[in-house]
């Protein structure tokens, strides 16, 4: 195997604790796993006793100096020097580094099964973490030094970002400075206008930026739990930019953020939405099909739709790009998907009809749990103990500015989880037919990120099993679920994996996967090309006298 094959590998392993924040957690599913540990603990007394004598001999050895741990080198927590070079916070580290050790030691030596063990090792994992020292005032150097350098002013900011998050922010720690962002200003800038507009959705055309363009334009329909500029933040990192450059003719979904009295709006009203901005589309640019393009949650959206118009012989879309879209969701694909049960399910379902929407903070609180080192303790070391200000970062800053799922919608969502309609063709009844992707035979394009830790790219892989076409094509991008989709050639750091071949498993094609350096966009736009018509010159005008534009882009919706 050749190394980039090895790295491949390397870093595929890490898409493991992954979690889709649509299931979620509720806290009886954590206080069962915290049970589990308990009775564990208590049924085998001689067992928990023994792991406990290591940590107590460990604890001897670290006060005698002659321990070895050390921390993991991607460990960030520990990476200033001090905790090395001072005896006492060097032992301080160690001790907590055995606590954690020997914790796990006992989950492997117990007779768990798998789910129980997955249980046991998520909890504990969160728990221990909380009680790092990095997390607390006295136990990290940095933020005493800080508060030496300030004269006590860090710990005064601190508490002032501590109230803040509390009364603004659902008592969760800020992740990004919004001030120096507005969407329309600095972000979300690609000129166009608004064509036309529903309760639902807001349909964006932007200008072309070449003399010619390509006949046949490409939609994009954006997850309904974020906002479309995903695809359209700084000029720089502008996607939508990037294939105007191209030729290509685009517009955009930008979906309306709804309340709790559209608590009904489900998965078919969605597609109905989609069906009818096609049409406006085709009949701005005087096309009979156009391609599509789905990210994450929207793109699950347009394979309904697929679905639907295979059964009814429609022929309107031309091809399809799916980007970071799991359209078969299973337990397996992560290390935590243990959690996800029909009463987890229940819940969630339960939780969203009782409040008509799944809030965007839930949605926010929800992941930031899964990850807690990086999306929790982390910018409580930094907010409070520090008393910085978090980063002004244009990607948390749009993954900050989230929406609600309609009651409905969310349910649909887990009816996916529940009955797998996407394996099992022709079991699920949806708007007058039944679920079948087999029947789905455009020519695909398909993105996974190598570390996504939302939708892994093995989920992802499986779509390609899922299809009828014949032509399909499956990039891994060498990054996470945002930062393989926001990749604009000219980053050195940017590759991409591929590999004619689709074999049965995501492992069979890692085998044969080669790696390309650059960015995937511009594989993605040459693909678009071929699958676009001829060209002609661009419409120096958007919209027509009966699709007349309503407003310039980002739109209103995008400020909801």
């Amino acid at each position: 195997m050749t190394d980039a094959k090895e790295t491949l590998s390397e870093q595929a392993a890490h898409s493991t604790v992954a979690l889709n924040p649509i299931v979620g957690l509720n806290r009886e599913e954590l206080l069962r796993a915290l049970g589990l540990v308990a009775i564990e603990a208590l049924r085998q007394p001689m067992l928990f006793t023994k792991h406990a004598g290591a940590y107590g001999t460990d604890l001897v050895n670290i006060l005698r100096g002659q321990s070895k741990y050390v921390p993991d080198p991607k460990d960030k927590r520990f990476a200033d020097k001090f905790w090395a070079q001072n005896p006492v916070y060097n032992r301080g580290m160690q001790s907590f580094l055995a606590l954690k050790k020997n914790l796990m030691n006992w989950v492997d030596d117990v007779d768990f099964d798998p789910n129980d063990k997955t249980r046991a090792t998520f909890i504990l994992d969160i728990l221990t973490d909380a009680v790092a020292p990095t997390n607390t005032l006295i136990g990290n150097p940095m933020a005493l030094k800080k508060a030496y350098d300030t004269r006590g002013q860090s710990i005064v900011k601190g508490l002032r970002n501590l109230y803040s998050d509390w009364t603004t922010n659902g008592g969760m720690p800020s992740q990004v400075d919004k001030r120096p962002f507005k969407v329309g200003e600095n972000l979300a800038t690609t000129e166009g206008q608004v064509v036309y507009r529903t309760e639902m959705l807001e349909l964006l055309q932007f200008k072309p930026t070449t003399e010619t363009v390509y006949e046949k334009p490409l939609l994009v329909v954006p997850p309904q739990i974020n906002k479309y500029y995903a695809s359209d933040l700084t000029p720089q990192k502008s996607m939508f930019r990037y294939i105007l450059s191209k030729g290509v003719q685009l517009f955009a979904i930008s979906w309306r953020n709804p309340g709790k009295q559209h608590a009904d709006w489900g998965l078919a009203k969605y597609v109905e939405e989609i069906i009818k901005a096609s049409d406006v589309i085709r009949k701005i640019t005087k096309q009979k099909s156009i391609n599509v393009s789905g990210a994450c949650s929207g793109g699950i959206t347009l394979a309904m739709m697929l679905s639907l118009l295979a059964a009814r012989k429609d022929k309107r879309i031309n091809s399809v790009t799916f980007q970071v879209c799991v359209l078969d969701p299973r337990s397996e694909d992560s290390d935590i998907g243990a959690f996800v049960s029909p009463r987890t399910i229940a819940f969630a379902r339960s939780r969203s009809k009782a409040k008509g929407v799944l809030t965007g903070q839930d949605l926010s609180r929800t992941f930031a749990w899964l990850r807690p080192n990086d999306l929790i303790w982390n910018y409580v070391i930094n907010n409070y103990l520090l008393g910085e200000d978090p980063p002004p970062f244009d990607i948390l800053y749009w993954n900050n500015d989230s929406t609600n799922l309609p009651a409905q919608l969310h349910s649909d969502y887990l009816d996916m989880y529940e009955k797998h309609p996407m394996s099992n063709p022709g079991t699920v009844e949806f708007m007058g037919h039944k679920i079948d992707m087999s029947k789905v035979d455009h020519d695909t394009f398909i993105v996974a990120g190598v570390t996504d830790h939302i939708t892994p790219w093995r989920a992802v892989y499986r779509t390609t099993q899922l299809l009828g076409s014949k032509n399909i094509d499956f990039i891994l991008s060498s990054s996470g679920h945002i930062q393989s989709l926001i990749n604009p050639p000219g980053n050195p750091k940017a590759r991409f994996f591929t590999n004619k071949a689709l074999p049965p498993t995501p492992d069979e094609w890692v085998q044969g996967a080669s790696e390309t350096k650059g960015s995937w966009w511009d594989t993605w736009a040459a693909w678009l090309q071929e699958r676009s018509g001829e060209q002609k010159p661009a419409p120096k005008k958007l919209g027509t006298p009966t699709y007349k534009p309503l407003g310039p882009a980002p739109g209103t919706y995008v400020h909801g």
